[in-house]
């Protein structure tokens, strides 16, 4: 079964559509493999969302499955050029899910995704919204997990800033871009939003040591603070730890 790690963007309850109904944290797990018109799909297809209590505040993450899953198939499509493109999926297929995309957001002007989400692996880019201090390890399900919390207007800030540094640093743009996508995404929610990065079952492709051990946005902090004092050795060094700890669970995205 394919694993995937999830960044979340939980909004404040009042800001989220009454009628989704919601679902606790362990529901998160308790997917659905149905074939539908457009693939394999692994999640229930309920509007429903996760909720979040914090410090007396509830907060909810719309899950959107069908505004995702079209989304996803339609950013599949756009990664490859040429003929490979319609190969992948057919052009009257990119059609339907565009216009099926149009009818959503003329239902729903205010959907949109609030999970992005990785298979097997967590994008390294995703750390630089977070702080050290900001990780949690926790239990699910019986498993060790790690899960990082902070306010969007935090993880904007921190994801601004360190655009700013690998931009300075003189690194290619395509390198840069991976960031400023995140950046894009997130700033379309409001700022005392909050955004949660969850291991989800990737965690499960670890040991409880490693994980205790794995302090990835440390080290992602300290690869951008390093490039910034312009220390390209120690930036280097920073940097070649955090992704040799998931290069194993990386490679699995490509074996699959």
């Amino acid at each position: 079964m394919s694993r995937a790690a999830y960044l979340r963007i939980f909004v404040p309850e009042r800001r989220v559509d009454p009628v989704l109904e919601h679902v606790g944290a362990a529901a998160r797990s308790q997917g659905v493999l149905t074939r539908g018109e457009f693939g394999m799909l692994h999640e229930s297809s309920r509007d429903d969302a996760f909720v979040r209590d914090v410090d007396g505040t509830r907060y909810v993450c719309p899950r959107y499955p069908r505004l995702r899953m079209l989304e996803g198939l339609i950013a599949f499509r756009n990664a490859y050029q040429g003929p490979t493109a319609s190969m992948l999926v057919p052009q009257a297929e990119a059609d339907r899910a565009l216009r099926e995309l149009d009818s959503i957001h003329d239902r729903t002007p205010g959907a949109r995704s609030h999970i992005l989400t990785s298979p097997f692996y967590v994008p390294l880019r995703w750390f630089a919204a977070f702080e050290p201090s900001e990780r949690e390890l926790v239990e699910e399900e019986g498993r060790l997990s790690i899960r990082y919390r902070a306010p969007v207007s935090a993880a904007v800030s921190r994801l601004r800033h360190a655009v700013d540094v690998l931009d300075s640093a003189g690194f290619d743009v395509t390198i840069v871009d991976q960031v400023v996508g995140v950046l894009e995404w997130m700033e379309d929610f409001p700022p005392d939003a909050l955004v949660e990065l969850d291991y989800g079952s990737v965690a499960s492709l670890f040991s409880r040591g490693d994980l205790v051990l794995d302090e990835t946005a440390a080290e992602v902090a300290a690869s951008l603070e390093a490039l910034e004092d312009g220390d390209m050795e120690e930036a280097g060094e920073r940097y070649a730890a955090a992704a040799a700890r998931w290069a194993h669970a990386q490679s699995l995205s490509f074996a699959n």
